[in-house]
């Protein structure tokens, strides 16, 4: 593609946070552009599939820094994870069971 379809692709990237691009509002964008001539159809249809891509990739890799965040926060909480808490209940369950029966056995 031309230098005029470069700088439209880092206008619409920029202008528009490539994470939150919905096909539909990647289709919308493409074809004000292609109505305006500033795309063929061809051109416009290439622009999409790059945008798709581009935006499922950023997507993802938002994904991945906001668990990595999630994860990491929780750790500075020291909070119980589910298999500790699991075991606990476990543990609980078995000592009422042993104190049950140490009453029964008096």
């Amino acid at each position: 593609m031309s230098d005029m379809n470069d700088l439209i692709k880092k206008v619409v990237l920029t202008g528009v946070g490539l994470a939150a691009l919905t096909k539909e509002k990647i289709e919308e964008v493409v074809q004000e552009v292609v109505e305006k001539g500033k795309l063929s159809e061809k051109e416009g249809k290439e622009f999409i599939e790059e945008l798709l891509k581009k935006s499922e990739g950023a997507r993802e890799k938002l994904e991945g820094q906001i668990e990595k965040a999630v994860q990491a926060t929780l750790n500075k909480m020291n909070l119980v994870t589910r298999d500790e808490f699991s075991k606990l209940e476990r543990q609980i369950r078995q000592l009422k069971k042993a104190v049950k029966e140490g009453k029964t056995k008096k």
